[in-house]
């Protein structure tokens, strides 16, 4: 026998959707060629930077005294200028749609796990920042950039920046 209880809910079948099946994962390539691209833009932005503040100037000069490398401060001032020459080429884009310049080109950008645009502070804070600042620690900065790239070939396809700031790349519609 059965009866309608006309107090109970109405059952309705509901699938869970989160931020995985909503956005497909960029391609490793794509992830690669973006980053590349937002290289060559860096590069040609901070080449002329530095040619006029006298850091190749510097950097003969060490060599020509038999020191391998620039003194402390001056490498922390470097790493400091880069990282700013960053935040002043890539921020607007990063605010406005979680993307690099590479990513908009190559239609993929960053998001959190809820699939959302992280804000910019998560994304320099600790996206961008962190890896950047080890990364001028000699020799394990190289073996830390190196860990992070190879990250890359896991089968959710974060790096190691991307598990620090709970962000992955995914295609954009």
């Amino acid at each position: 026998m059965d009866e309608l209880n006309p107090y109970q809910a109405p059952a309705a079948p509901v699938s869970a959707v989160d931020g995985e099946s909503v956005h497909a994962l960029a391609d490793r390539g794509e992830r690669l060629a973006a980053v590349l691209i937002d290289a060559v833009i860096s590069i040609v932005v901070m080449l002329p930077v530095m040619f006029l503040a006298g850091y190749f100037d510097m950097v003969r000069a060490n060599a020509d005294a038999g020191r391998i490398l620039l003194p402390l401060g001056q490498i922390l001032l470097w790493a400091a200028i880069g990282f700013l020459g960053f935040v002043l080429i890539q921020g607007i884009p990063l605010q406005a749609t979680g993307q690099t310049w590479g990513k908009r080109l190559l239609r993929i950008k960053i998001v959190d796990l809820a699939g959302t645009k992280p804000s910019l502070a998560t994304l320099i804070g600790k996206r961008y920042l962190p890896l950047h600042a080890l990364a001028n620690v000699p020799c394990l900065g190289s073996l830390l950039v190196l860990v992070d790239c190879l990250m890359i070939f896991r089968d959710d396809k974060r790096c190691l920046h991307d598990l620090v700031a709970g962000t992955r790349v995914v295609k954009a519609r």
